[in-house]
């Protein structure tokens, strides 16, 4: 059964309804709906093979459900997957012009400076991206993601290869997008890190939705005192059976 705590405010950026996705006899996503609100940060969490990376590919576009529907059309989404899709031995600019084109924007140039600029990567701009540090390069992934401006950015464990001074950087540059009206949703193991920056989380387990709502809302639906989020989690997983 799913737990759905208070609604997000009124004024929505992107619907899934029913979302299925089966491979052969498995069902890797069963029956998913939730709406998410403009400059909303909502994190997907749960165990492996729970179905995350599947939700977010559906979401963008990059797969195709089996059944359901997606409100927000592909090219108004951005994607950036867990693995960086970069040109190792272009530099910095060369990737952003590169993807740039392929997305077939306008101008081209005025994009590459835009990303620059919001990225904070515009001293990087002629560096060989091989040569880059793991944060630097999932600045330029995201910056890729980006580059048409779409209203929701996904982002599947953005921060998984970072240390802990690259995903706080990290962090301050995906709230910034979010306080700018981006909807924002990341899949992520780390549930302290959905606990501190998730305006709401996502629960899923073996394909189903378990869970949306706020960090404080999941803790209470387990009763008694746990002594963190991540202890909550789990016991809430426990009492569904997960």
């Amino acid at each position: 059964m799913t737990t759905v705590a208070a609604t997000g405010p009124p004024s929505s950026t992107l619907t899934a309804r029913s979302l299925t996705k089966q491979f052969g006899a498995r069902t890797a996503l069963s029956s998913v709906s939730f709406e998410l609100s403009v400059g909303e940060l909502v994190a997907v969490i749960g165990p492996n093979g729970a179905g995350k990376t599947t939700l977010l590919s559906i979401l963008a576009g990059v797969q195709r459900a089996t059944s359901g529907e997606v409100t927000l059309a592909p090219e108004r989404i951005g994607w950036v997957p867990q693995q960086p899709a970069l040109y190792s031995k272009l530099s910095v600019a060369e990737n952003l012009r590169l993807f740039a084109r392929l997305e077939k924007l306008a101008d081209t140039e005025s994009a590459v400076e835009r990303m620059l600029t919001q990225t904070d990567l515009e001293q990087r701009a002629g560096e060989e991206v091989g040569r880059l540090s793991g944060g630097n390069q999932q600045r330029l992934n995201i910056a890729i993601g980006l580059l048409s401006e779409p209203a929701a950015l996904l982002l599947d464990e953005p921060s998984s290869s970072l240390d802990p001074r690259q995903r706080e950087r990290l962090w301050t540059f995906v709230g910034g997008l979010a306080g700018r009206g981006t909807t924002v949703v990341f899949s992520t193991h780390n549930v302290a890190e959905a606990e501190r920056y998730a305006d709401r989380v996502i629960v899923l387990a073996d394909g189903e939705l378990l869970f949306i709502g706020t960090p404080p809302e999941l803790e209470g639906t387990v009763g008694g005192d746990p002594r963190d989020f991540e202890t909550a989690f789990v016991r809430f997983l426990h009492s569904r059976g997960h």
